[in-house]
């Protein structure tokens, strides 16, 4: 399983998202470091609407994902980019 498919798995079935994306901008990185050559799965983007982030602070909602996430930063994923959202609230996207 992909870095991309066990994040969508681990949040989809911690927060039962609404809509959930996860997008994969390692290759929009390449060459920022001598070791990011944009092959991997270094760089990810997640846009998250789910009720349980209702009442939660922007912060809150950002150390929930990171938290449920550290086993793939701990493993080599470099930079993870969270847009969270509780339904009904204005997104960028």
């Amino acid at each position: 399983m992909s870095i991309r498919q066990t994040i969508e798995q681990k949040l989809t079935e911690a927060f039962q998202p609404e809509r959930l994306i996860v997008m994969d901008e390692s290759s929009l990185h390449a060459g920022h470091q001598p070791d990011i050559t944009g092959t991997g799965e270094t760089h990810m983007r997640v846009r998250i609407i789910s009720a349980s982030f209702s009442g939660m602070s922007r912060l809150a909602r950002h150390r929930a994902v990171n938290e449920l996430l550290k086993p793939e930063l701990d493993a080599g994923l470099h930079a993870l980019a969270i847009e969270p959202a509780a339904p009904g609230e204005a997104t960028r996207w």
